[in-house]
């Protein structure tokens, strides 16, 4: 007589429930060099999709862990220059005020993802600009 393997079912199958450690260590361990979403998916025990979702949310800053995750943004800093000896004005460079560079003139851009982005002067207000990216960050 053959031995023929039973499985019982006791319970309603629920959704696995994981914890932010476990997501934020996928989703590190999915974004080391040389190493593909389905392998770190297949060795978790997690669909792929899933993790796909978690990468999204972690750049959103909205992967969970109790309070919404700060946006971390890439910023270029620019060299500061101390030791300028002053020069004399032309009468040009007072002419001619529009040709300042963005730089002379303080405009902050943003990157807002999905090729937008958003130029500011740097004298703008504070908290409208707070309100105009709370707008757009609910879009």
């Amino acid at each position: 007589m053959a031995m023929v393997r039973v499985e019982v079912l006791g319970a309603i199958e629920r959704r696995r429930r994981w914890h932010y450690e476990d997501k934020v260590r996928i989703v590190e361990e999915s974004c080391a060099a040389g190493v593909t979403v389905t392998d770190v998916a297949r060795r978790n025990g997690v669909a792929a999709s899933l993790v796909f979702t978690w990468r999204r949310q972690a750049k959103l800053g909205q992967l969970g862990g109790g309070s919404p995750a700060p946006l971390l943004l890439p910023v270029e800093l620019a060299p500061v220059v101390t030791d300028v000896a002053p020069t004399p004005m032309s009468e040009a460079a007072f002419a001619e005020p529009t040709r300042r560079s963005r730089r002379s003139l303080g405009i902050i851009e943003i990157a807002l993802g999905s090729g937008r982005g958003l130029r500011v002067n740097r004298d703008v207000d504070a908290d409208a600009l707070r309100r105009v990216l709370d707008v757009l960050d609910r879009r």
